[in-house]
């Protein structure tokens, strides 16, 4: 990968990293609020469980940034961390946190919808 698409992309984790930080911050102020009204008790509880959702969501992609970040500072940036293979240029200006190729991450997506013991629709 040239140096010049390596400066933009670090650009762009450190950008994502500064934005997943200021998201977080906000959301970091989950309120637990009462109801008298069973109704509104059920709405309130809803939005806690999507905003703990979207809190959780974005502190794993702050984790992935950072860790893309420390790849770049090691000389690790790019290389798939399941079978050392290059990470395609085109996959890592999509999403430059990527830690595994297209191939290793379809593979572990695979295991994971598929838990040992399930049975697979025939």
């Amino acid at each position: 990968m040239r140096s010049s698409e390596l400066k933009t992309l670090k650009t762009t984790l450190k950008n994502r990293a500064e934005e997943s930080v200021l998201a977080l911050a906000e959301r970091n102020q989950i309120a637990v609020e009462r109801s008298a009204d069973v109704f509104d008790a059920t709405l309130l509880a809803a939005e806690r469980e999507n905003s703990a959702r979207e809190l959780e969501r974005d502190s794993r992609l702050l984790r992935q940034v950072e860790a893309a970040r420390k790849r770049m500072l090691h000389g690790k940036f790019g290389i798939c961390l399941r079978c050392e293979e290059d990470i395609a240029p085109k996959r890592l200006r999509a999403i430059p946190w990527t830690a595994h190729c297209v191939s290793c991450q379809e593979e572990a997506e695979q295991r994971s919808t598929f838990a040992p013991g399930m049975l697979r629709a025939a």
